[in-house]
């Protein structure tokens, strides 16, 4: 895959010593996904050579793009969140802004209790900020509604430090709702369980707000806007989420090409050392490995490669310990087409005008998908395809169902359809079926990731010319990954400019 004019396809021996008398300090970005493509770029006005090492075959990470019955869709990460502007911005800032669409319905359903229920739209993650919206989607059975009723009139939960979602969201609306709300939301974003997640980490504005209420709905209610009309975003109201026409598959090659870095692929770095003048790569096998010296390193790696780089640095062995403590949940992304009108729920929901994008499976449902959404309806220039067809992604795989994962592609392609005809109606087999397998995909943010990440950035500041980014600090979504990516290339930056100049 070619990216750019200075991509080097091949991995021909390379970069030879750090900056020398006369030359630009040389930065080396270990990995190749977004978060280490986008700190390349904004590197790119440094006084300094960067060179991205990215081990597999192309770059991206969990950003690609292929077709589905002729139809360029995701395989992995399919929306940005607009609110944070760093993904759009980056977008705009590689030339792709004329390309940002958005969702026609972000409205979504809850499939538990034998049907699919309207997911309530005043709530933050599942916690809702008003209890007769709650009421009205019937999520919850009569004694879970009155269970979560209660918390207008309990006292306050102490909290001293970080807790779990459920302990601390269950015991203040019971533990129904968490089941049947909570945890489907928490699980379509970390594929992980709320009574392992951190309160503090995944839900961090309604953690804040709540030191401030008593009561959890109230806090949740000042996170969030007016109630719109029915029927209606609000006037003046952005969307929610946004992508690429293309897919946010095609964003990777765009901020390569922007960057003008030296961006190499199947090049695994197997060892970091310190050296009197800054950094060693040690690259490709034991047999034939490559050195390669840099002023200053940048890792945009998933937390266990990390730990094991960092391993054998002097000082850094706090920094491996917390990386190596952050656990990862696989997944798999099944897209099916159908010929269109032979989903009903898709059909008769635009019949009675109440579409929806998709929808998420609780856990305790038992099922092997834990969300559907249905590509053609959330991004309706999907649907302009030459064959009529209603696309549909459906996600497999929580934390602790990875047996599930070690089924054969067609076995877990239908395992999506039967799921899909039980919930959708779907009627007849797919015309096409694509199963993307994304191991290791997800940083789990369990009780005392806050902690974990201070100690990491924390050892790693005490690394001269030393920084990290990705998804496992702040973040999973692709604008989180990039903010970290340019605080990172700023503390690079920084620690460049205020070096001794070398004579």
């Amino acid at each position: 895959m070619q990216t750019s004019g200075q991509t080097d396809q091949a991995g021909v021996p390379a970069d030879g010593a750090a900056g020398g008398p006369g030359d630009r300090p040389h930065v080396v970005i270990v990995g190749g996904g977004i978060a280490g493509l986008a700190a390349a770029f904004f590197l790119r006005g440094a006084p300094a050579r960067v060179t991205v090492l990215e081990g597999g075959p192309r770059l991206g990470g969990k950003l690609a793009v292929s077709d589905v019955a002729g139809v360029a869709l995701d395989e992995g990460a399919e929306a940005l969140l607009v609110r944070r502007p760093e993904g759009a911005g980056l977008i705009r800032d590689v030339g792709l802004g004329g390309e940002l669409v958005t969702p026609g319905t972000t409205a979504s359903a809850i499939w538990t209790r034998g049907a699919l229920r309207p997911l309530p739209q005043r709530q933050f993650m599942g916690v809702p900020a008003d209890l007769a919206d709650l009421a009205r989607s019937r999520v919850l059975s009569e004694a879970g509604l009155a269970r979560a009723r209660q918390d207008a009139g309990l006292p306050a939960t102490v909290r001293d430090g970080d807790t779990a979602v459920a302990a601390y969201v269950g015991a203040r609306f019971g533990a129904e709702l968490v089941e049947r709300l909570v945890d489907p939301l928490l699980g379509g974003v970390y594929a992980g369980r709320s009574e392992d997640l951190s309160f503090e980490a995944t839900l961090g504005p309604l953690a804040a707000a709540a030191r401030r209420h008593r009561s959890l709905t109230a806090a949740a209610a000042t996170l969030l806007p007016a109630p719109p009309e029915p029927g209606r975003a609000g006037p003046g109201r952005p969307p929610v989420f946004s992508t690429l026409a293309g897919g946010l598959g095609a964003l990777p090659a765009a901020v390569a090409a922007a960057s003008g870095a030296h961006i190499r692929t199947r090049a695994t770095v197997r060892d970091l050392a310190r050296t009197p003048a800054g950094w060693r790569l040690t690259v490709g096998s034991a047999a034939a490995p490559e050195h390669i010296l840099a002023d200053a390193v940048l890792l945009a790696l998933p937390a266990r490669p990390a730990s094991r780089l960092l391993s054998g640095v002097p000082g850094a062995a706090a920094a491996a310990a917390a990386l190596g403590r952050i656990e990862y949940a696989s997944m798999a992304i099944v897209t099916l087409a159908y010929p269109r009108s032979r989903v009903p729920a898709i059909r008769d929901a635009a019949a009675a005008g109440t579409v929806r994008s998709g929808y998420l499976v609780p856990a305790v449902e038992g099922r092997p998908v834990k969300a559907v959404t249905f590509s053609t309806v959330k991004w309706p220039h999907l649907a302009g395809g030459a064959e009529p067809v209603d696309l549909i992604r459906c996600s497999i795989g929580r934390i602790g169902e990875e047996g599930v994962l070690q089924r054969e592609d067609r076995e877990l392609a239908a395992l999506a359809a039967a799921d899909l005809a039980d919930a959708a109606g779907a009627e007849g087999a797919p015309l096409a079926a694509r199963v993307t397998r994304w191991g290791g995909a997800l940083p789990q943010y369990t009780v005392g990731h806050l902690d974990r990440v201070a100690a990491i950035r924390s050892a790693v500041a005490a690394q001269p010319g030393l920084a990290v980014c990705g998804a496992a600090y702040d973040g999973i979504g692709i604008p989180a990954c990039i903010a970290t990516a340019r605080a990172a290339a700023d503390a690079t930056a920084g620690f460049l400019q205020a070096r001794p100049r070398r004579e």
